[in-house]
């Protein structure tokens, strides 16, 4: 383990706060797409890419069941449309702990819930009542004997903070005074944390250019783009430090301290409509691998250093039913077959990891046709690539798209060649992935169902044709738990 994160294990301290000491990013999983994969295939992809720390936006319980006994720790959430019921009855706060978390503890490492989301800025009317809705779910966990393990909270955004900078004079809107207030004292009563969510992507884009991207994107600055708050000198290498530190500042002006803010939700959108220029694949790579370096060095931001800023990203999928802007439905970090939108880890080690085990190489999703069909051109030309595979009437031909030929094709290749120099580029239009793309009986070279072997544990390839149902097209469940069983060994 990193000698920085086991640091941040020692600095937060806080009594029996269970989401976990030390730093560390975990994921939102949102279920609003198309081709949603099934619980089992959401565990498999998780194990795979070696996700500790996941936040449903429900509490769906077959899904809570797939994370069983996997360590995985889970926080789950009361839906805007139930924090009413639950705000107005502590009878029916009860019934849902005794559905959504006594009913799967402790095989499922239920840590958290979320109340709502963004319940201030969104649903103003439920305000009321959202303070009865966390004091009612946490009577029923202290009478479950399950308030120790589970922490109570309530996401928050940014919104609520009508100035964020400088972070030193930062305050939530007056007109929350009173239930911020309660659920501060709420949250320091329990021994909770305060739930943010913190997009730097909005910040920089309403901010008009007043900030230079490169402060949003966790990207050095030169001297005379210093971002400074004027009252504390506090020097901010990123946006995100500085919403962040607003946020404390925000609580601290309630005279209440102790409360560790998690950020819950943040993230970059990696596609957009014409009017969303900066929503691209290379800013949003840039954002999350950079975030992930910054919170798991273990330290907080320029007012809390020495507090972890535990962070959720959005999002596992992207949720291509959402509606609105194009932005909106593109945080995905993975695609729903498992492979990765873009080079992604959740640890500053992965990408060192990935090129040790060799992991697969496969076309980037959305990459131009014609720089794919140049790429495999190439990789089954000079690159040698056993490419008969793909051809008419072979195992890998179908589904019959440039982007599926080239991934066989980039994968052969690089599991050849990677040991003597070979690289996953393809001029930009390839990624690795530590899923296996595998799929039915087309089995990519470096497979474990291989007859050359691999290291990777298998999770799903590519979804096949449109209206072929076959079953060879994803992996059996009993596979996907079979995978899930060998990442545990391993």
């Amino acid at each position: 383990m990193r000698l920085e994160i086991l640091f941040g294990y020692l600095l937060l301290m806080f009594g029996s706060l269970s989401i976990a000491l030390g730093a560390f990013v975990g994921i939102n999983i949102g279920t609003d797409l198309v081709n949603l994969p099934s619980p089992e295939q959401v565990v498999a992809i998780l194990r795979s890419h070696q996700i500790s720390h996941v936040r449903l936006f429900d509490a769906d319980n077959h899904l809570l069941s797939a994370l069983s006994d996997t360590e995985i720790e889970v926080m789950i959430s009361v839906t805007n449309e139930e924090v009413l019921r639950i705000g107005q009855s502590p009878a029916a706060a009860a019934t849902w702990i005794n559905k959504n978390v006594a009913a799967f503890v402790p095989s499922t490492n239920i840590t958290a819930i979320s109340v709502g989301s963004e319940v201030l800025s969104t649903i103003p009317h439920a305000a009321p009542v959202l303070v009865s809705a966390m004091k009612n779910l946490h009577k029923s966990l202290v009478s479950s004997n399950l308030n120790s393990q589970v922490k109570v909270s309530t996401p928050v955004s940014m919104d609520t903070i009508p100035i964020p900078f400088p972070p030193s004079t930062a305050t939530f809107n007056s007109s929350w005074n009173s239930t911020i207030s309660d659920i501060l004292k709420f949250l320091q009563t329990t021994n909770s944390f305060f739930m943010l969510n913190a997009y730097p992507y909005y910040g920089y884009v309403q901010s008009s250019g007043i900030f230079p991207i490169e402060y949003a994107l966790f990207q050095s600055l030169p001297p005379v783009k210093q971002i400074v708050d004027p009252n504390t000198l506090f020097h901010y290498d990123s946006m995100f430090d500085a919403m962040v530190d607003a946020a404390y500042n925000s609580i601290s002006a309630y005279s209440i301290s102790g409360i560790p803010i998690v950020v819950t939700e943040t993230g970059w959108p990696w596609a957009g409509g014409a009017n969303e220029r900066d929503a691209t694949v290379e800013n949003a790579e840039t954002f999350n691998n950079n975030l992930i370096k910054r919170v798991l060095n273990g330290s907080g931001p320029p007012s809390q250093p020495a507090i972890p800023m535990n962070t959720y990203i959005y999002e596992l999928f992207n949720e291509d039913k959402k509606p609105g802007p194009l932005s909106e439905r593109s945080y995905g970090v993975y695609f729903s077959n498992g492979s990765s939108v873009y080079t992604f880890g959740l640890d500053t080690s992965s990408q060192t990891a990935l090129n040790a085990s060799g992991g697969f190489c496969v076309a980037r999703k959305g990459a131009d046709t014609t720089s794919l069909q140049d790429g495999l051109n190439w990789a089954c030309g000079p690159g040698q690539a056993n490419c008969s595979t793909i051809q008419s009437g072979q195992p890998c031909y179908m589904p019959d798209t440039i982007e599926n030929h080239a991934s066989y094709a980039y994968n052969d290749y690089y599991q050849k060649m990677r040991s003597v120099g070979g690289t996953c580029d393809f001029g930009g239009t390839a990624i690795t992935t530590m899923v296996d793309p595998s799929y039915g009986s087309c089995i990519f070279t470096g497979s474990t169902n291989s007859s050359i072997g691999g290291m990777v544990t298998p999770a799903f390839g590519p979804e096949g044709p449109p209206g072929n149902g076959s079953p060879g097209q994803l992996l059996d469940i009993s596979v996907l738990l079979l995978a899930t069983v060998v990442s545990l060994v391993v």
